[in-house]
């Protein structure tokens, strides 16, 4: 390629040439670049790409994208800078891969919760009725039917092209991929062409990173003014940020909802633990999915179909067959009648849903046990909140450790316990390690009763110091129901 090209598309503010602009694939890992490479300088949260720059060039770069231009130059190496480099990246790999995004059908799916329910779902339905797709989530990214481990909710500039540039090999029509709003602000959708968005909530979460709720509202925001009106804008019309997110969208909008008006709406007729009977455009359907949280996801994922083009009964009947996202609302049953559920909810919202769920289900008849923590080096601001909403909607409350990364576990759960009341307190526990904490809510427990293993869901890891350790919520669970026989 050569990048005197895409001067104009990636908005340079300056370019300096010493040679003829052309490069053989790109980099913004100093660490990985070769002869003839592009150099992209990335600002990033934690290191400046600036700084590694003469790295790069001692390396063999021949082309270097940075937002401000080195104090000395090489004669022998191309200067470009521009406004955002993270932009540029994703404009750049796009076309290196010869702009995969706009030879399939690619849905973003953004939110706070059911990214990956809705992603993974809407995957698995289009394969159903009879095409091949990819899905990029967080569990995982799968190529037609190859499956790859994810590290991240929404890749790299570079891979996430990469990955759908293997897709339309492949020959997919479709992707469907959850968009992060740290994604969102990164840049890394930069350059890609959606033909839609789905908007699923958005609750306390990543105050991390964007600081204020109001910041990671913008976030999310920025998706769906970045469709183009070819494109379909779906959202929630139940989350009263719904319409919000909308607002400066170009696309076509469209709504789902359970409680409010809305272009596709739905009701519960009977919720059990194996799947709910709904009704949706006064059509009955039922579903594996349980919960009315799960309602909205599958309304999220009816709608999606239809507006892609699939006719209604033909969505209801697959859908009717499609099994939950593993780690979301996963049950486990021990031979003397004891129901366990996996779930990744990890921010109060989330935990709420599920626990109200139980209950409405439950109805009182067994106890709710609630095991739950919070990973370390992140939102601190959730963990009381989440304390509270579990203390409240549980009978028993076992606070342990989830990934508390580089943080002391026994301060991540002196922060929950502040959102517990002195009431509360005599109905929680505290048990470091999660194992532990696990099988002591298996003894605690009795014929009828309940357990919530909350917050990692499909993680088969326990990230402690830097170094993850295996560590599987059912894993345990099976293990310690099978010592009951």
């Amino acid at each position: 390629m050569n990048i005197k090209n895409y001067i104009s598309e990636i908005n340079a503010v300056e370019s300096i040439f010493n040679n003829d602009g052309n490069f053989t694939k790109i980099e913004f890992d100093s660490r990985n670049v070769k002869e003839n490479d592009m150099f992209v300088a990335i600002v990033g949260s934690l290191q400046d790409g600036h700084e590694y720059i003469n790295q790069a060039i001692e390396k063999g770069a021949s082309v270097i994208i940075c937002e401000k231009m080195p104090e000395t130059l090489n004669p022998k190496v191309s200067y470009i800078s521009v406004k955002s480099s993270s932009k540029a990246l994703g404009i750049l790999a796009s076309n290196f891969y010869d702009n995969p995004s706009q030879k399939l059908r690619l849905v973003g799916v953004t939110g706070t919760n059911g990214k990956t329910t809705i992603a993974t779902s809407l995957y698995n339905l289009i394969q159903k009725l009879g095409y091949k797709a990819g899905l990029i989530s967080t569990i995982q990214v799968i190529i037609d039917n190859k499956k790859i481990e994810a590290t991240h909710t929404t890749p790299d500039q570079l891979k996430l092209n990469k990955y759908l540039s293997e897709m339309v090999d492949s020959g997919c029509d479709y992707c469907f991929m959850e968009v992060s709003s740290h994604a969102i602000v990164q840049n890394r959708i930069a350059g890609l062409q959606f033909v839609g968005g789905v908007f699923t909530n958005l609750t306390h979460d990543h105050l991390d990173f964007h600081k204020t709720f109001k910041e990671y509202l913008k976030a999310k925001q920025q998706f769906f003014t970045s469709l183009s009106p070819k494109a379909f804008a779906i959202t929630n019309n139940d989350d009263k940020n719904g319409q919000v997110m909308l607002q400066n969208s170009k696309a076509k909008k469209i709504s789902y909802g359970i409680k409010t008006v809305a272009d596709y709406r739905a009701s519960v007729l009977e919720s059990h633990f194996e799947g709910m009977l709904l009704q949706i455009d006064n059509k009955e359907v039922w579903t594996n999915f349980i919960g009315r949280f799960n309602v909205s996801n599958i309304l999220a994922i009816y709608s999606t179909a239809i507006e892609l083009g699939f006719e209604s009964d033909e969505v209801l009947r697959n859908i009717s067959a499609l099994k939950p996202v593993e780690g979301r609302f996963e049950t486990l049953h021990s031979n003397n009648n004891i129901t366990a559920i996996v779930d990744y909810a990890h921010t109060p919202d989330a935990l709420e849903n599920v626990l109200t769920t139980i209950n409405e289900i439950n109805a009182g008849e067994g106890k709710i046990i609630t095991v739950v923590g919070a990973g370390g080096n992140r939102d601190k601001t959730k963990r009381p909140e989440m304390a509270c909403v579990a203390a409240e909607l549980s009978d028993k409350l076992i606070l342990t450790s989830d990934n508390p990364r580089c943080e002391d576990p026994e301060e991540i759960l002196k922060d929950m316990l502040k959102g517990v009341n002195i009431v509360q307190q005599k109905k929680t526990i505290k048990i470091t390690d999660r194992k532990e904490a696990i099988k002591t809510a298996v003894m605690l427990a009795n014929k009828g009763d309940i357990i919530l293993v909350a917050g990692k869901g499909h993680e088969k890891y326990q990230e402690i110091n830097g170094v993850k350790h295996h560590f599987d919520d059912k894993e345990v669970l099976s293990e310690i129901f099978n010592l009951l026989q």
